[in-house]
Formats: structure tokens, C-alpha cells, sequence
């Protein structure tokens, strides 16, 4: 019974892919109830394991592929944190899409490449193998090309070229690291991490960097990041997709595999390679505020926020202190919730209002107030107010970095919070006290308002309840405390 729950889970979004794929374009309601139906389904199963793993249970399934090679769906604490992300804001993504398009065309495609895309990322979460890990991860690059390129005009066409152009090396790149690391190791378990045997220090070194290269695109890493702010052509819900749910949180949660699961923290320190991995890391925090800051189109903005955002969980998973682990791990949640609230907010403007920029927000906050305070929430979380999702998150990396000895990331946080100030701010300004003209803009759209506001008060309640031991932060905490530090 136990292995038939993380296929289950898996299942609950695939099905809905592929029956999804033979639907014509007039099938509205079954496929609404397709993948309304797998999302309820998915957030139940993971709702029903919750506790049992809180107490130390954990689900395995296996399906043999050759002799000796075989995918493994592990189902435990460190799977349950990004897969309850995934399955809370499939849901809302998906009513918001629903509401969203309407009867726009090629619908069937699109949601079927949105299920496929969420049965990666959950097949990517369970992984408890370094093979199952890249079929996963490579099936997830797969999936959201073609959401990328759905209104297939030339913006988003030319998106989706730059980033195949960004993916297709880095999928060559783990390729390699796991085939050069399994010939030399055997099949990579993450439980057990890999045995380097008789491989040099600098053979280890390439590898590492291989593995780096390889999940650093999805992670938007400087200079590996060109192909997210592109990806803004692509649909509000593509493009929440891709910043909260899915495709960013695969590459930073491929970076915590690779330092904990694969090398492991020790070997990591031994090789000197987890301080290089942290500059880089603070120098994107910086860079992506930078570049965010020269932005005048909303998402083009939010995009390079999330350039920054998302190294949090980088440079906390190359410190590997136990505080900044906790601050990572919990901001993958934290950040998930606070950038979807943007992102559907941006939506919304756009669809209800016809702003794109940011010029085009004065006033907005009178004429579209429940939008806006949700994306006030979420800007205001992503500074660090306190006591918001992003204070959080800040404040354990902060810990994290002095328990490291490195005392310096106090500096990145400061100024990474100052520029995210600087971003963010003129928004609220405009949305809240500048003068606007009477402009089109109302929200008698709750398909599309309600998620935005749930998100917001989930990054306001993740915040306000950070003690609890099943909060974001709490479950953190229990990764942490069962060593995952070994």
C-alpha cells in the first residue's frame, strides 16, 4: 500500500496530461474537471501522508528500468516540503488559468503541457535516485517549452528559442556529470549519497561544476539567467508557472540534491567548492535587484526579482550551516507564495486594466483594491517586512551566514533588501498615492482575484505562524534536525 501512494501522487497529474492531449478545443468542462479534478486530487493524497511523515514515515516506489537501473519515487520530509508548494499553488494556478483564458484557443494543448509540466516537477520532488532525478528533470524541460511558446506569436516564439538555447547545453551538462559519477560509482542513491571511491579531487571538482552548469539555467544563475526574463512573453500563468511552481524551484531544488544528497556538505568544504558557489549566488541576489531596478515593464521586473530571489536558496544550501539551511529550505516555499501573488496581480492588471508597465499603475490601487493589496503583500514580503514571508527567510540565511563564518552574507542581505526596497516601492507609490486618471480597470473576475488573494494571505499566515512545527519554516527545521547536514 505504502508504494502505491508516491505513484499516486504522480499519477494524479500525469493522467490528467495525457487525457487532456485528446480533447478537442470545445471540451471545456472536462477538462476543466480534468485538471481541477488531478490538482484536488494530488493536494488530498499529500494532505493524508502529512502527518505520517512529520512522525519519521516515508513512501518508496520503484520501477526497474535495465538490470541494476531503476527510478525511484521516495516520498519523505524533504520531498513533502517542495511537493506541498507545487500541489497548493497548482490548484490556484489552475483556477486562475481556467478564469484567465476562457475560450481562448488551443486549450487542450496548453493544459495538457501544464499537467505534464506539474507531473515533472512532482516526479523531480520524489526522486530518490540521481537517475530518476535527470529523467524528471529533463521531462520538465520538455514540458514548459511549449508553454513558453504558446501564443506562438514572434515574442514568444524567439522566447522559446533562447531558452532551449540556455537548456538544451546545461541538459548536456548533468548528462554528463551523472554518466561520468555513475561509471565510476554505481547508481547514485539520495539517501545513502554517492561513494567517489577512487576519483580524483579535481575529477570530483569537474563534477560538481558539471552538476552546477546543469541545474544553475533553471536556477537562473549570473550568467545562466538570460532565458527567464524572455520567458515573460509567455501567458500570466506560464509565467507563474515558471517563477513559483515549477521550473526556478526544480533548479534550486537541484542544487540542494547535488551539495546534500550527492557530495554531501563535508566533501563539498573539502573540495572548496561551496565558497565559490556562494559568491555566485550573491553576486546574482545583486545583479538580478540591479537589473530589476532598470525594468519598466511589470513582469520584465519581476522577473529579475526573481534572478535574486530564488539564490537565497542557493547561498543557503553552499553555507550549509543548519540556520541557513532552515532559511532556505523554507524560503523555496516562501518565495513560491509571494512571487505567484505578484505574478497573478500582474495578470490581472493586464487582463482587467490593460497595464503592462509600470507607469501605467498610478492609481490602480483605488480603482483595483483587493489586486493590490495582495500585491503590496507580496512586494512588501519580498523587501523583508516584517513579519511577512521574506523577513523570515532573510533573517534565518542572516543566522545562517554568521553560524558559517561568514559574516560578509550580512552585507549581501542588506543590500539585496535595500535594492529590493528601491524596485518595489515606486510601485506601491503609484499603486497607492500617485494621482491616476480614469482608466478601465475593475475586478469582478474571482477566478482570477480570488488565488491572488489567497497567495497573499499565505505569505502573510507563513510569516505570522513560523513557530509552528507545520509551517514552512517548521518543517524546515525537521529536515534539518533528522541530519540532513550529514
Amino acid at each position: 500500500m505504502t508504494a502505491l501512494l508516491p505513484v499516486a501522487v504522480l499519477l494524479s497529474s500525469l493522467i490528467p496530461a495525457i487525457a487532456t492531449f485528446f480533447l478537442d478545443q470545445q471540451s471545456y468542462r472536462l477538462r476543466n474537471t480534468l485538471s481541477l479534478g488531478g490538482s484536488v486530487l494530488k493536494l488530498a493524497l499529500i494532505v493524508a501522508m502529512l502527518l505520517a511523515v512529520a512522525g519519521g514515515a516515508a513512501y518508496e516506489a520503484r520501477l526497474s528500468l535495465v538490470p541494476g537501473l531503476y527510478i525511484l519515487l521516495r516520498l519523505d520530509a524533504v520531498a513533502l516540503l517542495f511537493l506541498s508548494l507545487s500541489a497548493v499553488l497548482w490548484l490556484l494556478t489552475n483556477v486562475y488559468a481556467i478564469a484567465y483564458f476562457g475560450t481562448k484557443p488551443e486549450l487542450s494543448r496548453f493544459f495538457g503541457f501544464f499537467s505534464l509540466c506539474v507531473a515533472a516537477t512532482t516526479g523531480l520532488a520524489m526522486s530518490g535516485t540521481l537517475i530518476s532525478f535527470l529523467i524528471f528533470f529533463e521531462l520538465l524541460t520538455l514540458s514548459t517549452w511549449p508553454l513558453v511558446a504558446h501564443k506562438q506569436d514572434r515574442p514568444s516564439l524567439a522566447a522559446a528559442r533562447r531558452y532551449l538555447f540556455y537548456a538544451l547545453p546545461a541538459s548536456a551538462a548533468l548528462l554528463i556529470a551523472v554518466i561520468w559519477l555513475e561509471s565510476a560509482t554505481g547508481p547514485v542513491v539520495f539517501e545513502d549519497g554517492a561513494d567517489f571511491g577512487d576519483l580524483s579531487e579535481n575529477s570530483q571538482r569537474a563534477i560538481f561544476a558539471l552538476f552546477i552548469l546543469g541545474v544553475g539555467v533553471k536556477a537562473a544563475l549570473v550568467p545562466l539567467h538570460g532565458w527567464l526574463p524572455a520567458a515573460m512573453a509567455a501567458p500570466a500563468p506560464v509565467s507563474a508557472l515558471l517563477h513559483a511552481v515549477a521550473v526556478v524551484k526544480a533548479g534550486a531544488f537541484g542544487v540542494i540534491r547535488v551539495i546534500y544528497d550527492v557530495f554531501g556538505p563535508e566533501r563539498v568544504a573539502a573540495l572548496g567548492v561551496g565558497v565559490p558557489l556562494a559568491v555566485v549566488a550573491s553576486v546574482t541576489i545583486l545583479w538580478g535587484s540591479i537589473r530589476a531596478l532598470q525594468q519598466d515593464e511589470i513582469k520584465k521586473r519581476l522577473a529579475f526579482s526573481t534572478v535574486s530571489q530564488v539564490s537565497y536558496i542557493v547561498l543557503a544550501a553552499a553555507l550549509a550551516s543548519p540556520a541557513a539551511l532552515v532559511g532556505g529550505l523554507a524560503h523555496l516555499v516562501h518565495q513560491g507564495l509571494m512571487k505567484i501573488t505578484l505574478f497573478f496581480c500582474a495578470g490581472i492588471y493586464d487582463e482587467r486594466a490593460g497595464v503592462k508597465r509600470i507607469d501605467g499603475l498610478d492609481g490602480m490601487g483605488r480603482r483595483m483594491p483587493w489586486t493590490s493589496v495582495a500585491f503590496s503583500v507580496g512586494a512588501l514580503g519580498m523587501i523583508g517586512l516584517p513579519p511577512l514571508a521574506g523577513f523570515v527567510s532573510k533573517l534565518y540565511l542572516g543566522l545562517g551566514g554568521l553560524e558559517a563564518g561568514a559574516p560578509w552574507v550580512l552585507a549581501v542581505l542588506a543590500g539585496s533588501t535595500l535594492l529590493n526596497a528601491a524596485y518595489f516601492m515606486p510601485l506601491l507609490y503609484r499603486l497607492w498615492i500617485a494621482p491616476g486618471a480614469d482608466a478601465a480597470g475593475d475586478e469582478r473576475a474571482p477566478g482570477l482575484v480570488v488565488p491572488a488573494a489567497v497567495t497573499a494571505l499565505a505569505s502573510l499566515a507563513v510569516g505570522v505562524l513560523a513557530a509552528s512545527a507545520l509551517s514552512p519554516l517548521g518543517w524546515a527545521d525537521l529536515i534539518v534536525e533528522r541530519g540532513y547536514l550529514r
